[in-house]
């Protein structure tokens, strides 16, 4: 899970822009992670600052995430014929 989402801010931010703009676009985001989630970590009872509060801030920025992508609108096309249907939804 923390893989995949720095690897996808790592790919939004890997257009045009310079090493020390990416950088800085990163520590903004996980500034904000912090911001958001930290608190909510605190009260579950981990340290500030150590690795299973990080942690705990990783799972709830990816659970929120995954909740937002889940209430997009999504759309499934079928095609076949009777008992043999390929469906994809995007």
């Amino acid at each position: 899970m923390l893989r995949s989402s720095i690897l996808s801010i790592l790919v939004v931010l890997a257009g045009c822009a310079t090493q020390a703009e990416r950088t800085a676009q990163v520590q903004r985001e996980v500034d904000d992670m912090i911001a958001v989630y930290g608190p909510a970590c605190d009260k579950l009872g981990y340290k500030n600052g150590t690795d299973p509060w990080r942690d705990c801030v990783l799972r709830l920025n990816t659970k929120d995430t995954i909740a937002r992508y889940r209430t997009s609108p999504t759309t499934t096309t079928c095609f076949g014929h009777r008992g043999f249907f390929n469906c994809s939804t995007f």
